[in-house]
Protein backbone atom coordinates (compact mmCIF):
# COMPACT_ATOMS: atom_id res chain seq x y z
CA UNK A 1 0.00 0.00 0.00
CA UNK A 2 1.46 3.61 -0.94
CA UNK A 3 1.03 6.85 0.79
CA UNK A 4 -1.85 7.63 -1.60
CA UNK A 5 -4.16 4.34 -1.15
CA UNK A 6 -4.50 5.39 2.53
CA UNK A 7 -7.59 6.12 3.76
CA UNK A 8 -7.94 9.85 5.13
CA UNK A 9 -7.77 9.12 8.40
CA UNK A 10 -4.93 6.20 8.67
CA UNK A 11 -2.52 9.43 8.66
CA UNK A 12 -4.01 10.67 11.89
CA UNK A 13 -3.87 7.12 13.16
CA UNK A 14 0.16 6.69 12.32
CA UNK A 15 0.61 9.77 14.53
CA UNK A 16 -1.30 8.69 17.18
CA UNK A 17 0.64 5.11 17.33
CA UNK A 18 4.09 7.78 16.73
CA UNK A 19 3.33 9.46 19.93
CA UNK A 20 1.97 6.85 21.79
CA UNK A 21 5.69 4.86 21.13
CA UNK A 22 7.32 8.03 21.81
CA UNK A 23 5.51 8.83 25.18
CA UNK A 24 6.49 4.72 26.14
CA UNK A 25 9.96 6.05 25.66
CA UNK A 26 10.24 9.21 28.31
CA UNK A 27 10.97 8.26 31.70
CA UNK A 28 8.39 8.85 34.12
CA UNK A 29 8.55 11.15 36.81
CA UNK A 30 9.03 10.65 40.58
CA UNK A 31 5.53 11.38 41.31
CA UNK A 32 4.40 9.06 38.36
CA UNK A 33 6.04 5.89 40.23
CA UNK A 34 5.97 6.57 43.98
CA UNK A 35 3.40 7.28 46.01
CA UNK A 36 3.04 10.70 47.47
CA UNK A 37 4.52 10.86 51.42
CA UNK A 38 1.81 11.74 53.53
CA UNK A 39 -1.92 10.57 53.88
CA UNK A 40 -3.00 13.78 51.13
CA UNK A 41 -3.83 12.89 47.74
CA UNK A 42 -2.00 12.32 45.03
CA UNK A 43 -1.07 15.40 42.93
CA UNK A 44 -2.23 14.89 39.14
CA UNK A 45 0.26 15.07 36.34
CA UNK A 46 -1.21 17.35 33.71
CA UNK A 47 0.61 15.73 30.68
CA UNK A 48 -0.53 15.53 27.03
CA UNK A 49 -2.35 11.55 26.72
CA UNK A 50 -0.97 10.02 23.80
CA UNK A 51 -4.35 7.42 23.60
CA UNK A 52 -5.04 7.01 20.07
CA UNK A 53 -9.12 7.73 21.18
CA UNK A 54 -8.50 11.06 22.27
CA UNK A 55 -5.72 12.48 20.24
CA UNK A 56 -7.80 15.20 18.97
CA UNK A 57 -9.02 16.29 22.71
CA UNK A 58 -5.40 16.27 23.45
CA UNK A 59 -3.82 17.87 20.41
CA UNK A 60 -6.62 20.83 21.23
CA UNK A 61 -5.22 20.65 24.73
CA UNK A 62 -2.25 21.10 23.41
CA UNK A 63 -3.14 24.14 21.08
CA UNK A 64 -4.98 26.14 23.78
CA UNK A 65 -2.34 25.97 26.34
CA UNK A 66 0.31 27.25 23.91
CA UNK A 67 -2.57 30.20 23.18
CA UNK A 68 -2.72 30.62 26.77
CA UNK A 69 0.75 30.78 27.18
CA UNK A 70 1.12 33.57 24.74
CA UNK A 71 -2.17 35.01 25.83
CA UNK A 72 -0.13 35.54 29.38
CA UNK A 73 2.82 36.94 27.74
CA UNK A 74 1.10 39.37 25.52
CA UNK A 75 -0.97 40.43 29.26
CA UNK A 76 2.36 40.95 31.03
CA UNK A 77 4.09 43.17 28.19
CA UNK A 78 1.15 45.06 27.99
CA UNK A 79 0.94 46.06 31.32
CA UNK A 80 4.81 46.84 31.46
CA UNK A 81 4.06 49.21 28.31
CA UNK A 82 1.16 51.08 30.15
CA UNK A 83 3.41 51.04 33.23
CA UNK A 84 5.96 52.42 31.17
CA UNK A 85 4.07 55.35 29.87
CA UNK A 86 4.66 54.41 26.49
CA UNK A 87 0.32 53.88 25.37
CA UNK A 88 -2.27 56.55 25.20
CA UNK A 89 -5.29 55.93 26.84
CA UNK A 90 -6.85 54.42 23.64
CA UNK A 91 -4.47 52.36 23.13
CA UNK A 92 -4.49 51.15 26.49
CA UNK A 93 -8.77 51.14 26.62
CA UNK A 94 -8.18 49.11 23.36
CA UNK A 95 -5.71 46.55 24.53
CA UNK A 96 -7.30 45.74 28.00
CA UNK A 97 -10.48 44.97 26.01
CA UNK A 98 -9.11 43.05 23.63
CA UNK A 99 -6.94 40.68 26.12
CA UNK A 100 -10.04 40.51 27.98
CA UNK A 101 -12.12 39.00 24.72
CA UNK A 102 -9.36 36.53 24.19
CA UNK A 103 -9.56 35.33 27.79
CA UNK A 104 -13.24 35.31 27.85
CA UNK A 105 -12.90 33.48 24.13
CA UNK A 106 -10.17 30.92 25.63
CA UNK A 107 -12.99 29.76 28.68
CA UNK A 108 -15.58 29.09 25.80
CA UNK A 109 -13.25 26.99 23.72
CA UNK A 110 -12.12 25.43 27.31
CA UNK A 111 -15.62 24.33 27.97
CA UNK A 112 -16.41 23.58 24.64
CA UNK A 113 -13.70 20.86 24.74
CA UNK A 114 -14.48 19.76 28.70
CA UNK A 115 -11.21 21.03 29.68
CA UNK A 116 -10.48 23.87 33.19
CA UNK A 117 -8.01 26.36 32.72
CA UNK A 118 -6.32 24.92 35.02
CA UNK A 119 -6.04 21.61 32.64
CA UNK A 120 -3.65 24.16 30.58
CA UNK A 121 -1.15 24.30 33.09
CA UNK A 122 1.06 21.43 31.58
CA UNK A 123 3.50 19.49 34.02
CA UNK A 124 7.01 19.72 32.88
CA UNK A 125 8.41 17.56 35.83
CA UNK A 126 11.38 18.53 37.58
CA UNK A 127 10.94 21.85 35.35
CA UNK A 128 7.41 21.97 37.57
CA UNK A 129 4.26 23.49 35.38
CA UNK A 130 3.89 25.66 32.50
CA UNK A 131 2.17 28.50 33.52
CA UNK A 132 2.64 30.72 36.24
CA UNK A 133 0.18 29.71 39.02
CA UNK A 134 -3.15 31.18 38.90
CA UNK A 135 -3.55 34.46 41.04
Amino acid sequence: MTAGDRRPGSRFDDVADAAARAFRLLPPTPQDVRPPAGPGPRRPAHRVSADPDTVERDLIKLVLTLVELLRQLMERQALQRVDAGDLTEEQEERLGATLMILHDRMVELCAQYDLSMQDLNLDLGPLGTLLPPAE
